[in-house]
């Protein structure tokens, strides 16, 4: 194949694919990204060695290719530990290829992180995380440099050392140069709004890492902090956009008469249940039906799923119903924003909306299964005693990010509430009424009844209800004490 017609290739083309550059052929192994129509990012095979091969092709190749180039040349130029660029070139009317040094076995910090995150808050291990990427980010900043896609997935550990990639996000104010404090504090707050909100009481303490390689400047606490609740902001509202597109994270097809939305990842799995979501949810394990919904645990592809179908009860309800949008979608995008958030919820997969001229109809959500236990089978030999305390702190720290985030549930009672016990934490389920409030009164009395609800799993002279009401936080004016 010429590089031009990997253009037409769509998102997902047969491999391997044999690729005829100038005097050369690079064979494509496997796809790590693609951007159907522009980019490519592949293992793959060059002059018998592996290589990661950067394909750009399309009407915007040309800046993208100057970019990556640029951006590559830059970090080498200024002696930073970046993969070796090996071979690079451009045909006009078909696109330009980069490939760089294979970097085998090489881990991301951001999967490092992951290993890590179940454990205490800033641990051994998160804090040899943050404090390598934070020498990193350093390191380029004192040379002029700053990446404007900065999370840990662009830092790779291999064999001792830590190398930057990406060089399509790398920006220069003076090479050679230290960055000024404005572009300093914009840059990490990018990289810290990534990180748990729970760590921004350490900041000034991580902070140290950076400034032990790069002290250009003095970093005011409160500007940083201004930074990341910016950067926090966008990233919310740019990804509860893409819940609502066809994207590299969603496929999605939405029109006058359906909508579906999919995780892209779970797609190929879940397609056998989308095709015959009725019978499949109808021949699960029935947890609720009849009314305004019908819950049920379906299998498919050996794994467990939750099926939720909002039925329309009659021609009242739908009269009620039709023009807004529907709860499963309340509930996808829900579900998405707990993610983002760090609060968490059961995975949600795919979203499903019937429709006749945009009136809706029936609509689904298919979720991950939660097989722990709800809280109040879990705490129920602990009414009068007192339950684990990671179990506590885990429900200390998810009534902490409900406040911080301003997150109501609606509904919470202790049905909603289920350990997970591969993450160590309280999942939350049935997001149908969740809001995130913009008023800080509005969210006082929704947080009032939502810890009230809570607090009513349990007899009021209980000595669990007790404990949990000494630890639960309030909203001051809203609690008795």
């Amino acid at each position: 194949m010429r590089l031009g017609e990997l253009s037409q290739a769509g998102r997902t083309p047969d491999l391997p694919l044999t690729l005829h550059l100038v005097g050369d052929q690079l064979v494509l192994e496997r796809l790590l990204r693609v951007l159907p129509g522009q980019r490519y990012v592949a293992l793959a095979r060059w002059q018998g060695r592996p290589v990661l091969a950067k394909l750009l092709v399309g009407s915007k190749a040309p800046r993208h290719f100057q970019r990556e180039l640029g951006g590559a040349e830059l970090m080498a130029g200024q002696g930073l530990t970046t993969p070796e660029l090996l071979a690079q070139g451009f045909i006009d009317g078909q696109g330009g290829w980069l490939l760089f040094e294979y970097l085998g076995g090489a881990q991301s910090l951001w999967d490092v992180w992951c290993e890590a995150a179940r454990e205490p808050l800033l641990n051994d291990d998160q804090q040899n995380v943050l404090a390598a990427a934070l020498a990193a980010i350093g390191q380029m900043h004192a040379q002029g440099l700053w990446q404007a896609d900065l999370h840990l997935d662009n830092l790779l550990r291999h064999e001792g050392r830590l190398y930057l990639i990406d060089g399509g996000g790398v920006r220069r104010e003076t090479a050679g140069q230290p960055l000024s404090r404005a572009r300093v504090l914009e840059n990490l707050g990018v990289f810290f709004a990534q990180l748990p909100a729970e760590l921004d009481s350490y900041l000034e303490e991580l902070l140290i890492h950076y400034l032990l390689a790069n002290g250009e400047h003095a970093l005011p606490l409160e500007m940083l902090q201004a930074e990341i609740a910016k950067v926090r902001r966008w990233r919310l509202r740019d990804y509860l956009r893409k819940t609502a597109r066809d994207c590299s994270l969603f496929a999605a097809r939405i029109g006058a008469f359906g909508l579906r939305v999919v995780r892209r990842e779970a797609e190929p799995e879940l397609q056998p249940l989308l095709t015959d979501l009725d019978a499949r949810i109808d021949a699960g394990h029935i947890y609720k039906t009849g009314g305004a919904a019908t819950v049920a645990r379906v299998e498919c592809g050996g794994r467990s799923l939750v099926g939720k179908r909002y039925n329309v009860k009659n021609l009242l309800h739908w009269f009620k119903r039709f023009w807004r949008p529907s709860r499963a979608w309340h509930s996808w995008r829900e579900g998405n924003r707990l993610r983002l958030l760090g609060i968490v919820t059961p995975t949600p997969l795919a979203v499903i909306e019937q429709r006749w001229c945009w009136l809706r109809g029936r609509a689904y959500l298919i979720t991950d299964y939660c097989d722990g236990q709800d809280i109040i089978t879990r705490f129920e030999a602990y009414k009068q005693a007192t339950p684990p305390e990671n179990e506590l702190l885990a429900l200390d720290r998810l009534f902490a990010a409900l406040l911080r985030e301003r997150i109501s549930h609606g509904d919470f009672k202790g049905h909603n509430l289920f350990w997970d016990e591969k993450q160590g934490a309280w999942s939350l389920i049935d997001l149908d009424a969740m809001r995130q409030h913009r008023n800080a009164r509005s969210f006082a009395r929704a947080y009032a009844r939502d810890r009230a609800r809570f607090l009513r799993n349990w007899p009021v002279d209980s000595a669990l209800h007790q404990l949990l009401d000494q630890r639960l936080p309030q909203v001051p004016g809203t609690c008795p004490n």
